[in-house]
């Protein structure tokens, strides 16, 4: 029962606070406060139930089950915590709007299916809880209904909707060859198939895809760029730092229960993972809108993670160095971007904007802001004392432990030696964006002068104790990189039960001069493409910036829209023609067979308005035509029917 308490308490305050606020405004703040101080506390009282477990046997089939791990604990309380403070700075940079409402029913909906993720006993639960918070956290990506809004939460729900079918279709396949979807059945009964493997290779990369798009691992990534610039900056904090860890987490539990110890499966998630890891870099150094290159920032760090996930299935039983990395690197980038967005959404509040050229010099003499800024950003630049160093360090052991142990057994190490040039390289990057925004926003003069004037005189408008709460937030990068073995790794290893490994067999010296050579290699090459690049190719010469990032790189303008809008219907258009001309030159042949001596009497009817579209939909109603109102939909139905029978066994 407390498992369906604390997925059901925010869900249930977020349409309290949803009908309240819709009947007397501004009354959905302390409901929903209230709802997520309570959630927070249902969180830590999670630690002590480790090894609990719920099932719901008579739900749709399959039925729903639960468990708590350390892992899932792990994920509940940052995730509590993150909303928690989300919602405190919902409460200022809200103030003005008036759908507040709406906004803290589905960030409520939200909160509670992602804890139904995190506590879920296996893969069909995972994606009941995965489509919830899917469909839920889309109107947090359209809540300011802009423009640039509506299309990046048309883009975040196709991902959803299209992916969430696809890993269905492989739970399908999943359930077929193993007889089972529950995480601690999977091991034993993948270790007793004797089926064909490329079977559970197919099962296990349609599974993949919808958890993956939620991660923004490439090529599924391109909805992030979008979502975040156009959802508020608490929402984009959330988005960022703990939803796209729902899709991590499928991943994981992948990786650790059905492709255990798996090389094949290891390679292939090393392969995204370090594609991730570049590409969302390069686009941090280009883009210069402030929350597009935090966006881009996150895509990177997640190529950290599936890097690090990916060693887990390479090192065998001594994966213990490549699980504890990749456990603390996921809290700790969730920690990075909770301080960072809300950090930005603070100055974009003050100020109307969010380009780089429009904020240049805003931070100056803003002793505390910089202080806020500056420390998880040092974290996510992997700065030796900072929390970020030690993940990153353990990430990049676990890579040079493999290679170590392909050198000793004689086999070829040039792809992994590869990877672990490409990890230096991306370290480096994210080193490059992020001296871009400190330098920017709180050492550089803003071009127009007058505009420097006028942000030497505001303050953040951010009240107290909002700053005290951000500047205790950012107190932790530097608290918890100096004391490693006392905090993160006992976080580590209290988390790990959920993967196969015994830990870590030996103590890692992270200030050693080999683990620091690694660090100050990715600094350095942070400084030279800062110089190089940044300098040269995105600051332009009159102190302005302007992003250099290829439109043809635009995967989703490039091919997907294309591919969905112009390629597919017309083919579909040329198969139907097809189809119709059949029925028509039958009908002729018949007529010319029954009455040869007559003229045809039977003329087949024809729809002119097939397939037709209007990509531009007018009236009132003109979105009852639109790909985004289907999708919503059959979201909601979706989740309506989850929802019902999840109610009627609680309440029956």
């Amino acid at each position: 029962m407390y498992l369906l308490i604390l997925v059901l308490l925010p869900m249930a305050g977020g349409l309290f606070a949803g009908i309240a606020g819709h009947r007397t405004p501004k009354t959905d703040v302390p409901i929903s406060l209230a709802a997520l101080g309570l959630e927070w506390l249902l969180c830590l009282g999670l630690i002590p139930q480790t090894g609990k477990t719920l099932d719901l046997p008579d739900l749709v089939g399959l039925g729903l089950h639960f468990q708590v791990t350390g892992l899932s604990v792990l994920l509940c309380v940052v995730a509590a915590t993150l909303w928690l403070v989300s919602g405190i700075a919902d409460r200022e940079y809200l103030h003005h709007d008036k759908k507040t409402a709406r906004y803290h029913l589905f960030l409520l909906l939200t909160e509670g299916a992602i804890m139904g993720v995190f506590v879920s006993g296996d893969f069909y639960t995972t994606l009941v809880f995965f489509e919830m918070m899917s469909l839920a956290s889309y109107l947090l990506v359209l809540h300011n209904e802009t423009e640039e809004a509506r299309e990046a939460a048309g883009s975040y729900l196709a991902y959803a909707v299209i992916g969430g079918m696809v890993t269905l279709m492989g739970l399908f396949l999943l359930y077929n060859a193993l007889g089972t979807l529950r995480f601690d059945d999977l091991p034993a009964a993948v270790a007793a198939y004797e089926g064909n493997r490329s079977m559970l290779y197919a099962a296990g990369l349609c599974t993949l895809v919808g958890f993956a798009a939620k991660c923004c691992m490439w090529p599924l990534h391109t909805w992030l760029p979008k979502a975040h610039p156009a959802a508020p900056a608490p929402a984009s904090a959330l988005l960022s730092g703990i939803i796209t860890k729902g899709g991590v987490f499928g991943i994981l539990a992948l990786a650790a229960k059905v492709f255990v110890h798996d090389v094949t499966a290891g390679n292939f998630l090393l392969l995204f993972g370090v594609i991730t890891m570049v590409w969302g870099g390069f686009m941090g150094l280009c883009h210069t809108n402030v929350k597009a290159v935090l966006a881009c920032s996150t895509m990177s760090q997640i190529g950290f993670i599936l890097t690090g996930t990916a060693m887990q299935c390479l090192l065998g039983e001594e994966n213990g160095i490549a699980v504890w990395g990749t456990l603390l690197h996921m809290m700790n980038h969730s920690w990075f971007k909770l301080v960072l967005f809300v950090t930005v959404g603070i100055i974009a509040h003050t100020t109307g904007k969010l380009e780089l050229s429009d904020l240049q010099g805003f931070g100056r003499g803003k002793k505390q802001l910089f202080v806020i800024f500056l420390l998880p950003a040092l974290g996510i630049m992997g700065i030796p004392l900072f929390n970020g160093y030690v993940s990153k360090t353990l990430i990049h052991e676990s890579i040079v432990e493999y290679i170590h142990h392909l050198s000793h057994a004689g086999m070829d190490i040039g792809l992994y030696k590869a990877a672990e040039y490409l990890f230096l390289l991306s370290g480096g990057m994210t080193v490059g964006y992020m001296v871009k925004l400190i330098v920017c926003l709180f050492f550089e003069p803003n071009h127009d002068s007058a505009v420097q004037a006028e942000y030497d005189q505001t303050k953040p408008a951010a009240s107290p104790f909002l700053m005290g709460l951000l500047t205790a937030c950012a107190a932790l990068c530097p608290l918890l990189g100096m004391t490693p073995h006392f905090t993160l790794e006992r976080v580590a290893a209290f988390a790990q039960g959920f993967f196969p490994t015994q830990g870590m067999e030996e103590t890692v010296a992270y200030f050693s001069p080999a683990n620091l050579k690694g660090g100050a290699i990715s600094i350095a090459i942070g400084a030279v493409l800062y110089v190089v690049f940044v300098r040269t190719m995105v600051r332009r010469r009159d102190s302005t910036y302007c992003s250099p990032w290829p439109k043809v790189l635009s995967l989703e303008d490039s091919f997907y829209r294309p591919l969905l809008m112009v390629w597919l219907p017309f083919v579909g258009a040329v198969c139907a023609r097809l189809a119709a001309s059949l029925f028509e030159w039958l009908a002729k042949l018949v007529n010319k067979l029954l009455f040869f001596r007559f003229n045809p009497i039977v003329t087949p009817p024809e729809n002119h308005r097939f397939a037709n579209y209007d990509p531009h939909p007018k009236g009132r109603r003109g979105n009852l035509g639109t790909l985004n109102f289907g999708l919503t939909l059959f979201g909601l139905g979706y989740v309506a029917v989850m929802l019902y029978l999840l109610v009627r066994n609680v309440v029956l």
